[in-house]
């Protein structure tokens, strides 16, 4: 039975995990170069094994994990140095909570045309 709840909490992580890499080229992904783009959204986003992102790219497949890697950590350095998604994802968290704490709809109204905005 724990395995059951090990492995449900491993997919809630690599969800986590996934969400929050987004989130970070979201916010810094034009921050890579085009090349190092490429390949993060070939295996990020188009879910190209490493494989078929090196055939295409004419790479050792190697080659790809050590540039996703790279632009991995890349991508947590800026998040380290600006704080942006940190920042995001505070502001997103407050106005959840106004929503939940007013009555009133002009402020649900409001509240809701900021987190479209987000």
């Amino acid at each position: 039975m724990e395995t059951g709840n090990l492995a449900a909490e491993n997919a809630v992580n690599g969800l986590k995990k996934r969400e929050y890499k987004g989130m970070l080229y979201d916010f810094y992904g034009d921050l890579l170069t085009p090349h190092q783009k490429k390949l993060y959204e070939d295996a990020f986003f188009h879910d190209l094994t490493l494989s078929e992102i090196a055939d295409e790219q004419g790479i050792s497949r190697q080659g790809v994990h050590d540039q996703i890697r790279r632009c991995d950590k890349i991508l947590v350095e800026y998040e380290t140095k600006l704080h942006l998604v940190e920042k995001f994802s505070k502001i997103k968290q407050n106005i959840q909570q106004i929503n939940q704490l007013t009555e009133d709809e002009q402020i649900k109204r409001l509240s809701n045309e900021i987190m479209e905005e987000l």
